[in-house]
């Protein structure tokens, strides 16, 4: 391997490794939130924390990680460079060194990828998510779905080099999720929420009281 391309599978490790999940939450004051949850530093255990705007941040930033490591290489030394810096970038995120290698599970990185190297790519496997998600209502079986059918995406709309490294983004998204699918198959995944849940009534409500302040009318 030549020094350009060493440098960009680096670099791109580097970036993909900075875990926005655990800064920013550090910085909002929270405990650390991989003592909480499933121990991921993504932005679904972000959102455990109960931040929506810590959440939507982690997000972007770790979306943006993936794509700016794509664009940066791309400009400079064209798809090859493209390619590795984007490989690098999902490696560093899910296993990053300065977490004894215990990352996120690469869904929003994965997609930041994919939209830079091949934005009609990235844009299927984002719909892909959505349609799954809203007919089955698991977020980890969408980003399973959409993950894996982004190879085929990427052979018919982008070119085999792009089609290996969405592959390979596939592979690590799989291996990161391995939890979620042993739930997933034991029916104990936990779905998506559209709205809370209301607190069941009780003898205090006055909505559930007679009109005499007694017990409920029959």
């Amino acid at each position: 391997m030549s020094w350009p391309l060493l440098v960009a599978a680096i670099c791109g490790y580097l970036l993909g490794s900075i875990p926005f999940g655990l800064v920013l939450t550090k910085f909002a004051g929270l405990d650390d939130i991989r003592k909480i949850g499933s121990g991921s530093i993504g932005a679904t255990n972000v959102l455990r924390t109960g931040s929506k705007s810590l959440a939507a941040g982690t997000l972007i930033l770790d979306g943006a990680k993936g794509a700016v490591a794509v664009v940066i290489f791309g400009a400079y030394g064209g798809p090859d460079l493209a390619v590795l810096a984007g490989g690098g970038a999902m490696l560093g995120h899910c296993f990053p060194v300065w977490l004894g290698f215990k990352g996120g599970k690469g869904v929003a990185t994965a997609l930041g990828i994919l939209l830079a190297i091949a934005w009609p790519v990235g844009l299927l496997a984002c719909l892909t998510w959505l349609v799954v998600a809203f007919l089955f209502r698991y977020s980890s079986a969408a980003s399973l779905t959409a993950i894996t059918l982004s190879p085929v995406y990427a052979w018919y709309l982008a070119d085999p080099q792009r089609a290996w490294l969405a592959s390979l983004i596939a592979v690590l998204v799989w291996i990161r999720h391995h939890e979620n699918i042993r739930r997933l198959l034991k029916g104990e995944e936990s779905k998506i929420k559209l709205r809370k849940d209301k607190p069941a009534a009780t003898s205090a409500d006055p909505s559930n009281l007679g009109h005499n302040g007694g017990p409920p009318l029959s």
